[in-house]
């Protein structure tokens, strides 16, 4: 039976092909607004559909169901799906043809997005909007380019596509992870240039796609002490400052896992998400940590946010529209 709630304001991971009895449980609880997937999740395209339609029948409205399906080395589902290359691939096309560049990126938008709608994935955490500064390995080849006018044009056009596809874009990292080589799975990296340094080239994309209506945004478990002592995704001088108010977005901000050693310096799960909330994000994710999830779920009691069920339907798939290009 469809239970009648309105999304809550943490995103959730589930174990394996099919929803345990515990995570129907869990998934049915006011405070659940979605599920994350990852490759864990998947055996076949059918197997796939199967688990998001019983994820989607859980409740009205349904919970979000996104994945990270950016291309290249991070992309979840393979076998029945177009092989999406690696985001720079796109950037060295446009070194050469700029025009070509932004046709490949739009095709490419609408190939990832219609085939994840047609698996019932609502949207993919895409695209990177990171600079490629040769120096992070967990960015790296993600990054569409070096040059922050080639990024917005390319993720414009990718976005365009996302679009097409029936898919809503998430730009990230906010408000840029590429220029430290720290690794924020594994550890808190600090960025010590000022904001105009970063508001020079790491903001530009950003401020491009927002301009253009992108839907939602990830920031980064980054500190960058020279704006404010707290990493952006716990931040009010990056999430409300400058990303609403200076950038002018109005759409939905997703933490980055909270699980993640860069997450950690708030504290316990609860606080963790307690500084998310509080700076601006709308929710919160929590991967790879059933009790840690369990209890955040039992625990946590945020203040209801007017904004999210205004933001969370802009994020639901819609049907795939003929390809642009």
């Amino acid at each position: 039976m469809i239970t009648t709630r309105a999304r809550g304001a943490v995103f959730l991971d589930v174990e394996g092909f099919a929803l345990a009895a515990v995570e129907r449980e869990r998934l049915l609880h006011p405070q659940a607004g979605g599920v994350i997937l990852f490759e864990r999740n998947f055996e076949s395209p059918v197997q796939l559909r199967a688990l998001t339609a019983s994820i989607r029948a859980l409740r009205t409205p349904p919970l979000l169901i996104a994945v990270d399906h950016e291309g290249g080395r991070i992309q979840r589902f393979r076998q029945g799906f177009t092989a999406i290359p690696a985001m720079r691939t796109l950037g060295e096309q446009w070194d050469q043809d700029i025009a070509a560049a932004a046709r490949a990126a739009t095709g490419l938008g609408w190939t990832l997005a219609s085939e994840l709608r047609a698996h019932g994935i609502d949207f993919s955490f895409t695209p990177v909007l990171d600079l490629d500064y040769g120096r992070s390995a967990v960015i790296g080849d993600r990054a569409l380019h070096r040059n922050p006018n080639a990024i917005a044009h390319l993720a414009c056009a990718l976005a365009a596509g996302l679009r097409a596809g029936g898919m809503a874009a998430v730009g990230k990292h906010f408000p840029g992870h590429g220029f430290v080589a720290a690794d924020s799975h594994l550890e808190i990296p600090v960025d010590e240039r000022s904001l105009d340094a970063i508001a020079a080239a790491d903001l530009v994309p950003f401020g491009a796609l927002v301009q253009q209506g992108l839907e939602a945004i990830m920031p980064a478990h980054v500190v960058y002490p020279g704006v404010d002592g707290e990493p952006a995704g716990y931040s009010r001088v990056w999430l409300q400052d400058i990303l609403r108010r200076r950038l002018g977005f109005d759409g939905m901000v997703f933490s980055d896992d909270l699980g993640m050693a860069g997450a950690r310096g708030a504290g316990d799960m609860i606080a963790r998400a307690d500084a998310a909330y509080a700076a601006g994000c709308d929710m919160v994710l929590v991967c790879n940590d059933p009790e840690a999830a369990a209890s955040l779920l039992e625990r946590w009691q945020p203040p209801p946010r007017t904004e999210l069920a205004r933001r969370a339907a802009a994020m639901q798939g819609r049907a795939p529209s003929g390809c642009p290009v």
